[in-house]
């Protein structure tokens, strides 16, 4: 499988532990394509809109992205996975939301 950054795949998460997202979720890919690993880092997608932070970045269902329901990208809950946890591709992210992300990765990293 190839995974590319700004898909959006679903992942499994478990096993997980603590506060750790868990189950079959789907999930942005934020690692560059030119990384050579058998790991991807990812940030998660939640439908609880209702349970928003400040650093969640809302993503509109549509039919580029094609998730089930308006979204938020859970920023703070960065992860990196074996490749072999990617289930299958759902969609992609638009141009606006990555850069929600890059600007976000500044702030996380103090870059």
């Amino acid at each position: 499988m190839n995974i590319l950054f700004g898909h959006i795949y679903l992942v499994n998460f478990d096993p997980s532990i603590g506060k750790e997202y868990q189950k079959v979720r789907p999930a942005l890919v934020i690692q560059s394509d030119t990384i050579p690993s058998e790991l991807v880092t990812v940030m998660p997608i939640s439908s609880k809109t209702k349970k928003r932070t400040a650093d969640d970045i809302p993503l509109s269902r549509d039919n580029r992205n094609r998730l089930l329901h308006d979204s938020l990208l859970k920023a703070r809950q960065i992860s990196s996975f074996d490749k072999r946890r990617f289930i299958h591709r759902i969609g992609e992210s638009d141009e606006k939301t990555m850069k929600e992300v890059a600007k976000y990765l500044r702030k996380h990293f103090n870059l």
